[in-house]
């Protein structure tokens, strides 16, 4: 399922990037690789999204999190 439908607090698996290559190694060179696991901190209704990833805290676009795939860690 998409990054963009994870409600804060809860945790997630990075499982794929689903976009063209340039935005893929951006993406990766910030930690977000397959299987790091991530944590919403917030997920705004504006778009904007506040991850937890590898003890650093990224921001990323309502757009971008629609193209990253990650699946719940129970």
């Amino acid at each position: 399922m998409p990054l963009s439908m994870i409600s804060n607090g809860q945790s997630v698996l990075l499982t794929d990037i689903n976009w063209g290559p340039k935005l893929k190694k951006k993406l990766q060179d910030m930690g977000l690789t397959p299987g790091v696991e991530m944590i919403v901190i917030s997920n705004d209704t504006n778009g904007s999204f506040i991850l937890k990833v590898r003890d650093s805290r990224l921001v990323l676009g309502c757009s971008v999190t629609q193209q990253i795939m990650v699946q719940s860690i129970v």
